[in-house]
């Protein structure tokens, strides 16, 4: 019995080993970038040994990997859940609505998986290629979702992957350009919360006027955190940067 506990404890630790490890390496990379990180920066901040960083994971690559499955699996999760929340007898150019907006929500108010993708795509083929050969089932969910609208109202249909973009754009341009955010309504507010919400109501609009949704139907939150849905990331990528 004692050794079971002894063996389920060891575990626990190195679980818990692992996600320090990954965690500090995602801070690593979105601060300076996956180039600039080596294996020795990670131990050093992390506080645990290079040969058990390597252990864990064997290179940085594989760090980043390991990142990658796990932004993947959270997204995923947080999707369900969003759309659990959505009332399912709305119509269903509102529900796809309420879904990008929402999400896009989620992407201003914890940026570093959208700035982890953004690093990833400057290191070229090697990580984005991972990143991409992925399951696709973000792609069937959303997918559906657009097909869902599009069936509905075949007169104004959506394309899957312009909508996509728009999404990215948004959610890196508020990562990546944050002097900029804070000085396009800097004669209105000093709020980095309120610059937020400023820019995620642009991208409200556009949305409602691609969707065909009234302004009855809109939403309009006086802070993000009124349409986030809780659900913690086991690394930490819902962490709110200072």
């Amino acid at each position: 019995m004692t050794e079971r506990k002894q063996g389920r404890r060891s575990a626990q630790a190195a679980e818990e080993t692992k996600l320090l490890i990954m965690r500090t390496a995602a801070e690593m990379f979105c601060e300076l970038g996956y180039e600039r990180v080596s294996l020795r920066n990670i131990s050093e901040r992390a506080g645990v040994s290079h040969s058990l960083i390597r252990h864990h994971f064997g290179s940085k690559e594989k760090i980043w990997h390991s990142i990658s499955d796990c932004l993947h699996v959270y997204f995923l999760s947080y999707m369900y859940k969003l759309l659990e929340e959505i009332p399912s007898d709305l119509p269903s150019n509102v529900i796809l609505y309420r879904f990008v907006t929402m999400l896009l929500a989620q992407q201003l108010a914890h940026p570093q998986p959208i700035q982890l993708i953004a690093d990833g795509v400057r290191q070229g083929d090697v990580l984005m290629d991972y990143f991409f050969d992925s399951s696709g089932d973000l792609e069937r969910f959303v997918n559906e979702l657009v097909d869902n609208c599009n069936e509905d109202f075949p007169t104004t249909p959506i394309k899957v992957w312009e909508m996509k973009w728009q999404m990215m754009l948004y959610a890196h341009g508020a990562a990546s350009m944050k002097p900029f955010l804070q000085e396009t309504w800097q004669d209105k507010t000093d709020s980095h919360e309120q610059c937020l919400i400023n820019h995620w109501e642009l991208f409200n609009q556009t949305m409602a006027t691609q969707l065909n949704i009234t302004p009855e139907q809109m939403l309009h939150p006086e802070k993000l955190a009124d349409i986030l849905i809780e659900l913690p990331c086991e690394w930490g990528c819902d962490n709110t940067p200072p």
